[in-house]
Formats: structure tokens, C-alpha cells, sequence
């Protein structure tokens, strides 16, 4: 038993030998002579864990981005989703080797060389794709010079400012830093400044447009040092058109609609309050709709709460005007009745007595009709409630200036015509509407 497990390590070995064995073919400027022994050195000797330049300096890292696509941008969670193509260039002198040519080395094979530690501070979730294999690059020139690339989805915190939503501009920035190693170990640096990023200029979102971007070079400042730091900054534009027909349009269409109760006879109770308290409760609806898709925060007062806030203001305005209208409708017809009733009876009365008419301005006063006994009586009433008044203000009672400055004042709120509001209503409503609304799109699209 002994003998057969001996022979088949055996032939396991030969085969395993075999296996390695390259035959004699060229590539490029190597034959397999030169090649193999080659990479052997590469490798030989070779301590991932010790960077470049290894107490000789710092190690230069060049980067170039190229942003496949912006998947979501959310005002909720203040983040934006992007898949880039991230690639790192720097020179390891332990790895040159003769010739003019590249080697380009299977991805798995990046964990026995030495890569930076780059890392997305404001990243919340990443990851690396790996269909069908993991989405690396590694490509070695023969100065030493090493590629590492890679395709990764991360989801980028981004601080907006919504008080101009939705006609507002946002800055996003998408930053690289360096996790353990500082500015003395390592430098980074753009491969070609602005034009190492790629992508963004044919980059097609759903509600954003990209305005501009460019790149900068800073430090990040830690309690443990100073890091390397890049940043690409990019200015996102958002497109106005879609919430102008979802929003502003159906907005404005309700104030309008409002508005045609001022055409409607006051008399037409149900009309008049159909229209109106349909229109308010579809404007509430309308402003709770613009509200699912943004955060709740107390903090900002974005644009469109303000229109919509001005567009209720309106059309609950035209709900109260009515409800004034008809209050001083029914005191006029209240007034009219009551004068109408006083001329019946005094046609009733065949002219036999006298009719006290009493005037808003002057009430102590009244208008006699009536024989020449009855006009002493009221005479002698009138001198009784002088002489009444005198002694009240001798007794330092002003009741009677009170009761007129009371009734000055309610003749102020008194219409002499309540069809007047509806007529003026009609004008004032759209001319402020106007006005309102030139001074909102001056202010939120030009300052």
C-alpha cells in the first residue's frame, strides 16, 4: 500500500512539474527563457506590506475618474448613487523589469502587491462589482509603473441647500482621501487636472442637468495627521419645466378657479360654496402631494412652499370675500325689511302718528310726524333727556361719548352696497395675483 501511495506522489509530481514547463515560444520582445525568470523576480523578494520608496520619500499616486452613470439623486437622505471607474497610477521600483512592454495581471493577483488605501469619506454604502469576475486591473509597465483600476457603486452623502427647490443648484463633491497613510508616505495628484475626470459632460439625468465641475487638490486634517485628500466638485442644475407642469400650473389654474365665484350671484349660496371649499381642499391636497418627495425638516422654506402658501393664501382669501359679502347682504336686506315694515305701518296709520326714524349719525334725534300734542310730548321728552345728560356729566360719566365713538366706528364697516365687493374683488384678486407672482420669479430665478 505504502509503494502505491509513493508511486502516485510521484507521477503527481511529474505532472505538476510538466504543468509549469513553458515551451519555446516568443512574446512580444521575451522568449519563454526570459519571461519566466522575470516574473520570478518580480515576485522574489517582493513584501507587500512595505510601500514604495520605502524611507526614501513619499510614494506619488495619479487619479483619473470616469463616472459611468449618477443612478439617484435624493433630496430625502441628501445623497447621491454613482458607479465610477476609478484609476491609480504610481511607480513601484521593485517591479521594473527590461523592455518597452506591459504586463497586464489577473485581478485576483492584487493581493500580493502593494495598492493604496484610497477610501470615500463621505460614502455611506460601496461596493465592488464583481460579475463575473471582480472588476479589477492590474497592468505593470516595465519602468515600475503600476495601473490599478477598479469599477465600484457608491452612494455619496451630498449637503444640499433646498431653500430654492425647485429652481435651486446644488454642489456635490466626490472626495478621495488616503485611510493610513499620510502626507509623508503618500502624494496624491490629477493625472491631467479638470480633463482626469470623464464622463460628466455626456452624463443624462432625470430632473438634473450637469452645469460645470472642476478638480482640486487639498488636505484632510485629522487628529492622527495630515492625509492626502482630491476632490471633484460638480455642479448639478435642476430642470424646472417638469415641476412647473406638475405644480405651478394646476396651482395657478385653482387661484382662477376660485376666482369665478366673484361672477356668481351672491344669492347662490351652494355655488358659491362648492367652489370655494372644493378649491381649498384640492390646494391642500396639492401642497401635501409637493411635500411626499423632500425632507421634513422644519429648517428650510423652500420656493415652491412658499407659491403654494401664496396660491392658499388666495384662494382661501376668495372663500373669506364671499363669506364677507354675504354677511353684509343679509345686514342690508336685514335693514331694508326693517324700513320697508316701518313705511307699512305708517300707511296703515293713515298718517295719526309719529314714526321715529333713527339715524346711525344722530340717534338721539328723531323725525316727527304726527299732531301738535304729540310734538310737545317729544319736546318735553327731549328737554327731560338733556337735562339727564347734563347730569351725567356732571358726574363725570361720559356713556353717551362712548356710544358715539362706538357707533362712528361700526359705520366704518357698514356697506351701503355689498355688491360693490364682488366688483372690486375682481380686480384686486388678479392685479395682486400678478404682482405677487412677477416678484416671486424675479427673486428666486435672478438673485
Amino acid at each position: 500500500m505504502s509503494v502505491q501511495l509513493r508511486t502516485l506522489l510521484i507521477v503527481c509530481l511529474t505532472f505538476t512539474q510538466g504543468a509549469f514547463t513553458f515551451t519555446n515560444h516568443h512574446w512580444g520582445e521575451w522568449n519563454d527563457s526570459q519571461l519566466q525568470p522575470t516574473i520570478q523576480k518580480l515576485m522574489k523578494g517582493y513584501n507587500r506590506y512595505l510601500r514604495p520608496n520605502f524611507n526614501e520619500g513619499p510614494v506619488e499616486i495619479g487619479m483619473s475618474l470616469d463616472i459611468a452613470s449618477i443612478d439617484a439623486i435624493s433630496e430625502i437622505n441628501m445623497d447621491y448613487t454613482a458607479t465610477i471607474f476609478l484609476r491609480q497610477r504610481w511607480r513601484d521600483s521593485r517591479l521594473v523589469f527590461p523592455g518597452n512592454e506591459s504586463v497586464s495581471v489577473d485581478g485576483r493577483l492584487v493581493s500580493l502587491l502593494w495598492i493604496p488605501d484610497t477610501f470615500i469619506p463621505d460614502s455611506k454604502r460601496s461596493f465592488l462589482h464583481d460579475v463575473t469576475v471582480e472588476n479589477r486591473l492590474i497592468r505593470i509597465f516595465s519602468n515600475g509603473t503600476v495601473l490599478y483600476a477598479l469599477r465600484i457603486t457608491a452612494t455619496i452623502a451630498c449637503n444640499m441647500d433646498l431653500t430654492k427647490y425647485p429652481m435651486d443648484r446644488q454642489v456635490c463633491t466626490l472626495q478621495l482621501e488616503s485611510w493610513g497613510y499620510n502626507l509623508q508616505d503618500v502624494v496624491f495628484y490629477w493625472t491631467r487636472g479638470n480633463d482626469s475626470v470623464k464622463g460628466l459632460d455626456t452624463l443624462r439625468l432625470a430632473q438634473y442637468s450637469v452645469e460645470s465641475y472642476y478638480t482640486s487638490v487639498s488636505e484632510a486634517v485629522y487628529e492622527t495627521g495630515q492625509y492626502p485628500k482630491l476632490v471633484l466638485h460638480f455642479a448639478l442644475r435642476r430642470n424646472v419645466l417638469f415641476f412647473i407642469l406638475e405644480t405651478y400650473v394646476p396651482s395657478i389654474l385653482l387661484v382662477v378657479l376660485s376666482w369665478v365665484s366673484f361672477w356668481i350671484s351672491q344669492s347662490s349660496v351652494p355655488a358659491r360654496t362648492c367652489i370655494g371649499v372644493t378649491t381649498v381642499l384640492t390646494m391642500t391636497t396639492l401642497m401635501m402631494g409637493a411635500r411626499t418627495s423632500l425632507p421634513n425638516a422644519n429648517c428650510f422654506i423652500k420656493a415652491i412652499d412658499v407659491y403654494l402658501g401664496i396660491c392658499f393664501t388666495f384662494i382661501f382669501g376668495a372663500l373669506l370675500e364671499y363669506a364677507c359679502a354675504h354677511f353684509y347682504t343679509m345686514q342690508h336686506q336685514t335693514l331694508e325689511d326693517l324700513h320697508r315694515e316701518l313705511l307699512t305701518e305708517f300707511n296703515e296709520s293713515n298718517g295719526n302718528g309719529s314714526i321715529p326714524m333713527v339715524s346711525s349719525a344722530k340717534p338721539s334725534q328723531s323725525v316727527e310726524v304726527g299732531s301738535g300734542a304729540e310734538q310737545s310730548v317729544i319736546t318735553s321728552n327731549n328737554k327731560n333727556h338733556v337735562e339727564s345728560k347734563e347730569n351725567m356729566q356732571e358726574k363725570g360719566c361720559s356713556l353717551s361719548s362712548v356710544k358715539n365713538v362706538s357707533r362712528r366706528a361700526a359705520s366704518v364697516f357698514i356697506v351701503k352696497n355689498p355688491h360693490n365687493i364682488d366688483r372690486h374683488a375682481r380686480t384686486v384678486f388678479p392685479t395682486a395675483f400678478l404682482f405677487i407672482n412677477i416678484l416671486y420669479w424675479l427673486y428666486y430665478l435672478l438673485l
